[in-house]
């Protein structure tokens, strides 16, 4: 079915969620039928690489995404061959080293890393931390001060491009930064700040995260090696951590950040990190990962241990080689993460309900509580984004201060216009990036912070956003939802942050079963009474409109919108919808 974009894909102009259902366009739709003409490709899977821009002659090399082809050359970006020479310098010498990361699975991944790469090289390095609570996000000068009295070489990773004092405060010691973090109009005392996203930088691998750019610092250190006629360690074998780190900081899955995961899950389905292979066993993952693991199951057990537990456990878990550790390791963090769920579900009921009575539609949706845990309000922040389609913030109060995480919504730079409204002032600290940041705000400049960064965001049209059209890839029947058009399909993969995973539509469908599972989930069938069957499962749904609509059905008939995917269960495996959005068929 062809339709140009003003129209409702199906009719569905007010969908159960209110949302306006849009299909692909007329071009799209010729482009992707001479594609599956010229190449044989089931025309879901040539919609979805024409939605990606892919043309024709280029399907081959994007089915198939090499590190050889898509790797940036490091000297891409500034103080790159400077960083590698000092790092290497520290090695030859056998100097010691301390490695400062960020608490979150970016951070813990870099600093696994670095910490790797020496071991494979007989040496070993000093991690350190901050305590989220107690120290905040990044270098501060009673650490650093500390680190440099006892160490030659400093590498702050995924932190640091705002950290002028602390920087300054590594008296005696060589400070490098490899980061991504949003760049300041003036830059640190360190020898060497390696960040895509500095201001003195064009951007074009603004998209990394920071493991990525500690991955080129140690592709730069290797190739130095070579020149020496010295082997450095095995960086194939080290993607399954940038894999990790791309999807957990939902950097966008393009360019070489699709390499970078694409090869990455390669590695970790091989099974040979064992801090990876125990949180995977606790997490109950018993079949092949993808990026929904990476994002959903192993990050928030990664992250629990910088959220609500001791910061270094997750770095520590990625980078041990000792089985004993990480089977500890892997247990407390997923015991950790069982914690976070239950804090964060408290928080994140207070913080719906004072965001709903300010109002959710102006350009900034935002709450701030007493004794609200720091390290749950930026995953709270991510579910009043996700509810209300704005850029949204969260802050818990304590004594004079607020600490907050925000999360933004697409084409909105959140990160520019925090650090705009510190730079005036109204925030004791604030930065990150386009979809995230944190920021540190005293108690009573609350409120006109708050309006500030609103106003900022008003300019870049956050304020005129309904709820956002669901983008339908392809219309598809249930008898052809087969095993082997998904794995078809995931050769266009990996999904996920700049890449969504294709959305399909099912026209005019029964509800041949419909039940409740667990507290707010519901888990359907439907069929097109042609005699397919496809199992459907929606989360959170009986919180919502979706649930009760369709558990009412009186066999009516349904459009249904969502994302397939292989269910296995018991051994056997079937084609799986994850029903996102559903509206009567008339």
């Amino acid at each position: 079915m062809t339709q140009t974009q003003d129209h409702a894909f199906l009719g569905v102009a007010t969908s159960s969620t209110g949302r306006r259902w849009i299909g692909p366009s007329v071009e799209e739709d010729r482009l992707s039928e001479a594609m599956a003409q010229a190449t044989d490709m089931p025309i879901p899977l040539c919609r979805t690489l024409v939605k990606r821009g892919v043309e024709t002659d280029a399907v081959t090399s994007f089915l198939a995404p090499t590190l050889r082809d898509l790797l940036p050359d490091p000297h891409d970006l500034r103080d790159m061959e400077k960083a590698a020479k000092r790092f290497l310098k520290s090695v030859a010498t056998g100097e010691k080293i301390a490695v400062f990361a960020d608490y979150d699975v970016d951070g813990g991944t870099s600093a696994a890393l670095l910490i790797t790469w020496l071991r494979d090289m007989g040496l070993s390095a000093t991690l350190y931390i901050p305590d989220r609570i107690d120290e905040g996000y990044g270098p501060n000068d009673e650490a650093m001060a500390m680190l440099a009295a006892d160490h030659d070489l400093i590498i702050c990773v995924d932190c640091g491009t705002l950290s002028h004092g602390p920087i300054a405060a590594a008296k005696g010691a060589d400070v490098l930064v490899l980061d991504h973090h949003l760049g300041g109009e003036t830059l640190p005392p360190a020898l060497a700040i390696v960040n895509p996203n500095r201001q003195d930088e064009d951007g074009a691998l603004g998209h990394l995260c920071a493991a990525g750019v500690v991955f080129l610092m140690l592709v730069e250190a290797n190739r130095q090696l070579r020149t020496q006629d010295t082997k450095g360690p095995d960086l194939m074998a080290m993607l399954d951590l940038v894999a990790l780190a791309t999807v957990a900081d939902v950097a966008p899955l393009t360019g070489v950040n699709r390499a970078f995961v694409r090869q990455g899950l390669a590695v970790m389905a091989r099974r040979q990190r064992i801090g990876v292979t125990a949180l995977a066993d606790v997490a109950g993952l018993d079949q092949t990962p993808n990026s929904y693991h990476l994002g959903f199951l192993l990050g928030p057990r990664v992250n629990a241990g910088g959220r609500i537990g001791k910061a270094d456990l997750g770095a520590r878990l990625l980078s041990t080689n000792d089985r004993h550790e990480a089977q500890a390791l892997a247990e407390k963090l997923d015991q950790l993460n069982t914690e976070r769920r239950e804090v964060e579900a408290q928080v994140r009921d207070l913080a719906l309900e004072q965001a709903t009575e300010r109002g959710v539609d102006g350009p900034l949706v935002w709450a701030a509580g007493e004794g609200w845990h720091p390290g749950v309000v930026g995953i709270v922040a991510a579910r009043l984004k996700e509810a209300t389609n704005r850029p949204a913030v969260v802050i818990g109060l304590e004594g004079g201060e607020g600490k907050g995480s925000g999360r933004s919504v697409s084409g909105i730079d959140l990160g520019a216009s925090i650090q705009r409204v510190a730079s005036e002032g109204l925030l004791i600290k604030g930065g990150g990036h386009k979809m995230a940041a944190g920021l540190t705000v005293k108690r009573d400049q609350l409120e006109a912070a708050m309006a500030r960064l609103g106003a900022l965001l008003a300019k870049q049209g956050a304020a005129d956003m309904g709820p956002a059209d669901l983008r339908i890839d392809s219309l598809l029947m249930p008898g052809a939802a087969t095993i082997e058009l998904v794995h078809q399909m995931e050769e266009a993969g990996p999904f996920g942050a700049g890449a969504p995973a294709p959305r399909f539509a099912f026209p005019d469908v029964q509800i041949l079963f419909a039940k409740q599972v667990g507290a707010n989930h519901l888990k359907i069938s439907f069929g097109d009474g042609m005699g397919a069957r496809i199992d459907a499962i929606s989360f959170g749904a009986m919180d919502g409109p979706i649930g009760p609509m369709l558990m009412k059905h009186n066999g009516a008939r349904f459009h249904l919108a969502g994302r397939l995917e292989i269910n296995t269960w018991q051994g056997q495996q079937s084609v799986q919808l994850r029903l996102e959005d559903a509206a009567p068929a008339h």
